[in-house]
């Protein structure tokens, strides 16, 4: 049989285990407590942390666009700057040619005083040409060469060479290489050579 003082001591016992388990359970529920007031700080230092990020990212693309901005508007300005100094470049050598023109009408004198004053602007306005690398295209003593030339007619001779260039009618230029237009001239038609 079970005396009281067993009884008495299993009891105790039993309190001291649901006491100790009691414990237990508090600090299981401390720890997990503490682990989610943990796992919470983390994350909310991890939110400020992104939004500090955005906020970068945010500055960072409005200075981009701004630089993209301010790199087009420089462009254009800076094409058109280049425009402006290419028409300015390319008309100063003509201006003193005008003004010899507006000499000449003003002007009195003889046909040939006039016809000499009129070679002297042409021979001015051929070295502007010159200075901005438009030369004319070889015409009279040339070979007929279809990519410069335009015939516009022949002239029957014996003296010449078929197809070599005779008259010029109007002067072709060439900037460089590049043909800006042809010469319209009249070649040799000899027929000897032809037959030949």
């Amino acid at each position: 049989m079970t005396t009281q003082n067993e009884v008495f001591e299993e009891a105790s016992d039993q309190q001291m285990n649901d006491t100790q388990a009691g414990k237990r359970t508090v600090q299981q529920a401390g720890e997990e407590s503490g682990s989610e007031t943990a796992t919470a700080n983390a994350a909310q230092v991890e939110i400020e942390q992104l939004r500090g990020d955005k906020e970068q990212l945010l500055d960072r693309l409005a200075r981009l666009q701004a630089e993209f901005d301010n790199a087009r508007k420089r462009e254009q300005k800076e094409r058109a700057d280049a425009r402006e100094y290419t028409i300015g470049s390319t008309v100063e050598p003509f201006l003193g040619v005008m003004d010899n023109f507006q000499l000449a009408l003003k002007a009195e004198g003889s046909a040939e005083q006039l016809r000499g004053g009129v070679e002297l602007i042409l021979k001015q306005m051929e070295d502007a040409l010159k200075g901005l690398q438009v030369l004319p295209v070889e015409t009279v003593g040339a070979q007929f060469d279809p990519r410069v030339h335009e015939a516009l007619g022949s002239i029957e001779t014996s003296e010449f060479p078929d197809h070599q260039v005779l008259e010029e009618i109007r002067r072709g230029y060439k900037i460089r290489e590049k043909l800006l237009r042809p010469a319209l001239v009249r070649i040799a038609s000899n027929s000897a050579q032809v037959t030949a």
